[in-house]
């Protein structure tokens, strides 16, 4: 697998003329290995670009813009590159156990308990989200917490448990993943690997990561600016692993009515600037349960292509996050206003 290597510096994208032939993309290609830096082609339907990485800042193009089939040379300025639609105009499609997710596909929802607390807890709540409709099982085995002394998940025999609901009910399952010396346990078990929003800068992990072929759903940082989101992506494709969902959960502002501020802005923005698909999770941006289907619908209207939301068979008795948890009625009463939404949609 290609590994490639992150700069804050300029970058060059080569676009080759629709007529350029494998020769002359052979050609370009060993003129930028022979400058010491990486070739990535890029094969478009019309014409091939090629994306230059390892520079260190910026790069003479003397020796490329007049080579046979070269159309036009871009510099780029960015701290991110392999996220870019500069380097991949295509749409990616992210592929969780037999779940698509990406532009054209019917937005997915992800359902279970904030945390994974009993086999009872969980499987009875795998049978309920399946029965309504939803495509995956969300659950924290690991769980980060803000204070010491609270539930911190029952791990590795939480994995256990979401394996057994997975069996149950064919559905695909999503975890946190909170160490770089944990991926490899938390990765035999889960379809998806989730980065919390504490995590998004927990660079080690984001490498960890990006040296395995499993999906990865990165949240973003309670504070994290757009650009400072897609870098952290950039760290997971730069270890060679493209299969990244970015997920919006909401941003600390100085409003304090709801957990969070649900910033459904940058979902559209992202769609223009990045070809990964993204998600959001209503239930950790709000804290409300009364909040989490308006804005359920709202991040599909704004271009999501899922949610994640927090569904628990007793919520009043949940370790955590209850406050924010759908009954198995309310999840029910979600899933047939999102199929009614849909159909407006277009899908």
């Amino acid at each position: 697998m290609t590994k490639f290597f992150l700069t804050k510096d300029l970058y060059m994208l080569i676009v080759m003329h629709h007529k350029a032939g494998n020769k002359q993309i052979e050609s370009v290609t060993k003129a930028i290995e022979a400058m010491g830096l990486t070739a990535a082609p890029i094969p478009g339907s019309e014409r091939t670009a090629i994306g230059v990485l390892g520079n260190k800042g910026y790069v003479d193009d003397t020796t490329i813009r007049d080579l046979p089939g070269v159309s036009q040379v871009i510099h780029v300025s960015k701290p991110y590159k392999l996220v870019s639609r500069d380097f991949h105009p295509k749409n990616t499609i992210v592929k969780v156990g037999g779940v698509e997710i990406g532009e054209g596909k019917r937005p997915v929802v992800v359902a279970g308990p904030c945390a994974v607390e009993s086999e009872s807890q969980i499987i009875k709540t795998a049978i309920a989200v399946k029965k309504a409709g939803a495509d995956m099982l969300r659950g924290g085995a690991f769980k980060p917490r803000t204070g010491p002394h609270t539930f911190q998940g029952l791990r590795e025999e939480g994995l256990k448990l979401l394996v057994k609901a997975r069996e149950e009910t064919g559905l695909p399952i999503v975890t946190e993943v909170m160490s770089p010396d944990t991926v490899s346990l938390v990765a035999a078990s889960a379809d998806l690997l989730q980065i919390g929003a504490r995590n998004m800068q927990n660079f080690d992990l984001l490498r960890e990561v990006g040296k395995i072929r499993k999906p990865v759903l990165l949240k973003r940082g309670m504070s994290a600016t757009l650009e400072e989101f897609l870098a952290a992506a950039e760290y997971i494709l730069a270890e060679g692993n493209p299969h990244v969902i970015l997920c919006e959960r909401g941003i600390r502002t100085f409003e304090t009515a709801t957990r969070n501020t649900l910033d459904l802005s940058i979902v559209p923005l992202i769609r223009e600037i990045s070809h990964l698909p993204v998600m959001v999770d209503p239930s950790h941006a709000t804290g409300k349960r009364s909040l989490v289907s308006p804005m359920s619908k709202a991040a599909l209207v704004s271009g999501a292509h899922g949610v994640l939301v927090e569904v628990h068979p007793e919520p009043e008795k949940a370790l955590s996050d209850g406050p924010q948890s759908l009954t198995f009625a309310g999840f029910e009463q979600l899933m047939t206003e999102l199929k009614r939404l849909n159909g407006y949609l277009g899908f």
